[in-house]
């Protein structure tokens, strides 16, 4: 662990987030944190909305960095991505120090299953977690007509207790370097059932295309991964305002949700826990695959020679 967290000192935590700087769920975690005194807290997160752009990085082109005013915490809006923002952030080009433990989120909507792949906030703190720094993803999970603004404050100080126990084990140096939490906080936090440890599922909303005319035909998908009828009219929207006449214009449509049962996080986010999921960088296949794979690939070269191709 690279952090400069030692006895006496308030450990150093570090925000990013996918839904931008502005985003009520960061400002919400921003605030927790500084309300307790404990914490000596950084921002930097994504100038503008980066949902679902998963672990992309900015490559060729330079990152626009600008100091944004936060009560209590030095803060910087960046053009890149989320694994961007945590890259910069933990470098010591724009913060003098390493953090102790950056933290992405609160997200807009859970991450749990196959979205965790997709997820922008995961990939902040996964980003974190490749350069040997402690991190936490924390997504809430919004659903229209029954959350409000402020179940991200609730949300934030649900995960608290967390956050405490993981910097505690931080400077007693027995925090283990061999994963980074996922947390997704139930709908109703108030009367949420504790925490749960789960596993990492295969949850998955199940997208389709619809060919439109324009941009504003059809609605957006939110990072909720929810349709919205009435949002804002986007960058990329004005964009395609200029596209040419005899392009065709195709839009993501939500379907259905599709999910398991057993003991993994979306099951039990829905049950109204807390859930605290290990996650690694890997990806293996599971094991039956990888046994179907033993035994049929030395078979491909008698079947299929080279020669024959």
């Amino acid at each position: 662990m690279e952090g400069d967290f030692v006895a006496g000192d308030r450990p150093t935590v570090m925000v990013t987030n996918d839904d931008g700087i502005d985003a009520p769920g960061l400002r919400a975690l921003v605030s927790v944190l500084v309300s307790t005194n404990h914490f000596h807290v950084l921002v930097c997160a994504p100038d503008s909305e980066k949902s679902a752009v998963s672990h992309s990085i900015t490559w060729r082109n330079a990152l626009s960095v600008k100091q944004v005013d936060i009560s209590g915490v030095t803060a910087f809006a960046v053009s890149g991505t989320p694994a961007d923002c945590t890259s910069l952030g933990i470098s010591k080009a724009l913060f003098p120090s390493v953090p102790d433990l950056v933290i992405s989120g609160v997200n807009m909507g859970d991450n749990c299953g196959y979205h965790i792949v997709y997820s922008g906030t995961v990939a902040g703190a996964r980003e974190a977690f490749f350069n040997g720094i402690p991190a936490v993803s924390v997504s809430y999970n919004w659903v229209r007509g029954k959350s409000s603004v402020n179940d991200f404050t609730l949300a934030a100080k649900a995960c608290l207790p967390i956050i405490s126990a993981i910097l505690a084990e931080i400077k007693i140096k027995h925090y283990p370097q061999n994963c980074f939490l996922n947390i997704d906080v139930p709908t109703d936090v108030v009367n949420h059932k504790g925490y749960r440890l789960t596993r990492q599922g295969k949850s998955f909303v199940k997208m389709g295309w619809r060919q439109v005319t324009s941009e504003r035909e059809g609605g957006n998908i939110l990072s909720t991964m929810t349709m919205e009828t009435n949002s804002s009219e986007s960058r990329d929207a004005r964009a395609l305002k200029n596209a040419p006449s005899d392009h065709l214009l195709f839009k993501r449509q939500v379907k259905r949700i599709l999910a398991e049962n057993g003991d993994t996080d979306y099951c039990a986010l829905q049950e109204g826990y807390i859930t605290v999921t290990p996650l690694g960088g890997l990806s293996p296949a599971e094991l039956d695959a990888v046994s179907f794979f033993q035994n049929w690939l030395p078979s491909v070269v008698d079947h299929y020679p080279s020669s024959a191709l």
